[in-house]
């Protein structure tokens, strides 16, 4: 099937599946029982369509019927008696006052905008997915295409002391399992029957692999098994990561905070401007200041330590500051000022006033620094050359170079490297959206 087919294919299909959802829960709500009825009467022809196509699939052509070659002309009388039948359903409720008429159309709004909203969702699972799925597989089943929608393995048994593997052969009307003994020439290969002792030649074309599902959580063991000594299965670069991800979160919302109530709540000389030249420094590459830096750490004699990852959290970032001072400015002057009367300082009315209000930008800035902590690459690569001070996303770097022809168990690692951002992401989404959404909100 070309591109432009599989697009017309899956445009139909969601407009059919549109139609369902809109008749269906149209008709339940206002209890159109007449609409779901003729519904779920197509889709009942539809599905005995399908079985009746699959059954004559199956059985080589036994279930058509007698003087039938196909079951073309009866799958296109069913299915133009579906359409037929959902255009009646549509059609029985155009007699709808104005009220009605505009439920559903705002109904048919909200449908096709979550069928988005889920295409979307599964087009962006699906690199996690094929992740997952790849780390449990063999890795001769890596490569495969079309690929293996759920891990699968190919049966093997044991013959004369050695493995052989598992094809199955359809003779005489039935499918037969036989294990490859050796490849011969013009295509063809010897193969014997599972459990007998026959063997006889057949075309390598007529074989399909015995395949069943298989779920490999070796993989997950042995990535961590061969990993350097040093690395001491993986404990070293975790403790590694999870030390300077701390530091750079806790870095992070001091300084930010510190630094954004400065440019929110205080007045002082030069402040917008030094705010303008703050926001500035966004568009610099981060390519540019890379050498600078680094001879500054060479100079401090930080190299091949830690302290280069997270020293930097303390100086505040742009962006942080950015969005604490909007979520600063939302806050009403009165609370400020009742503090003032109180005698609080400035540092009191920031510490036990202002930060609890903020929770929502607190929760969004520390998942960021989580995140860009947790997947830093291009800063251990720079600074640190030492196994004892790796970090996991600079060891994933060198397990695959260590192990890039097993597919698998570097998916595995992948995977494991991944795992505590994704809990992190998925538990917190929430506030990260909500810190995010309300930093235009002006009080």
């Amino acid at each position: 099937m070309t591109f432009l087919l599989w697009v017309v294919a899956i445009a139909l299909a969601y407009v059919v599946l549109w139609g369902t959802l809109l008749v269906t829960i149209d008709g339940l709500r206002e209890r159109r029982w007449r609409d779901v009825g003729l519904l779920a009467l197509g889709y009942t022809l539809a599905a005995l369509v399908v079985s009746l196509y699959a059954a004559d699939y199956l059985h080589g052509g036994a279930v058509r019927p007698p003087g039938v070659p196909a079951l073309a002309k009866f799958g296109w009388f069913v299915g133009l008696a579906f359409v037929w039948l959902l255009v009646v359903g549509r059609a029985s409720s155009s007699k709808l006052s104005w009220q009605d008429k505009k439920r559903r159309k705002e109904l048919s709004k909200q449908i096709r905008l979550h069928l988005a909203l889920v295409t979307g969702a599964i087009v962006f699972s699906v690199p996690f997915y094929w992740l997952v799925t790849t780390s449990l597989k063999p890795d001769e089943r890596t490569n495969q295409f079309p690929p293996d929608l759920i891990p699968m393995k190919q049966a093997s048994v044991k013959i004369g002391g050695e493995d052989h593997q598992v094809y199955l052969l359809k003779q005489g009307g039935r499918e037969i399992r036989v294990a490859k003994m050796a490849e011969l020439e013009g295509g063809k290969w010897q193969v014997q029957q599972v459990g007998k002792p026959r063997s006889f030649e057949v075309a390598s074309a007529g074989l399909k692999p015995d395949l069943h599902p298989i779920l490999l959580w070796k993989n997950y063991s042995d990535a961590l098994a061969f990993l350097p000594p040093e690395y001491k299965h993986g404990l070293r670069p975790l403790w590694n990561t999870i030390y300077v991800t701390l530091l750079v979160i806790l870095g992070t919302v001091l300084s930010s905070s510190l630094v954004a109530f400065s440019f929110a709540r205080l007045r002082w000389p030069g402040r917008d401007v030094l705010f303008v030249v703050l926001i500035a420094t966004m568009m610099i590459p981060p390519a540019v200041t890379m050498l600078p830096v680094f001879l500054i750490f060479r100079a401090a004699n930080w190299i091949d330590t830690l302290r280069p990852l997270w020293v930097p959290a303390l100086f505040g970032s742009a962006f942080n500051v950015f969005l604490l001072r909007q979520f600063f400015m939302t806050i009403p002057n009165d609370l400020e000022d009742a503090a003032k009367i109180d005698g609080c300082s400035y540092f009191t009315i920031y510490w036990k006033i202002m930060l609890p209000l903020i929770k929502p930008a607190l929760a969004a800035i520390t998942i960021f620094a989580f995140m860009g902590s947790w997947n830093n690459f291009m800063g251990p690569l720079i600074y640190i050359s030492s196994p004892e001070n790796m970090t996991l996303a600079y060891a994933l770097q060198l397990f695959q170079g260590m192990h890039g022809g097993e597919p698998a168990m570097m998916m595995a690692a992948a995977t494991l490297v991944m795992l505590p951002v994704l809990g992190v992401f998925f538990f917190t989404q929430r506030y990260m959206i909500q810190g995010v959404t309300l930093t235009g909100i002006k009080g």
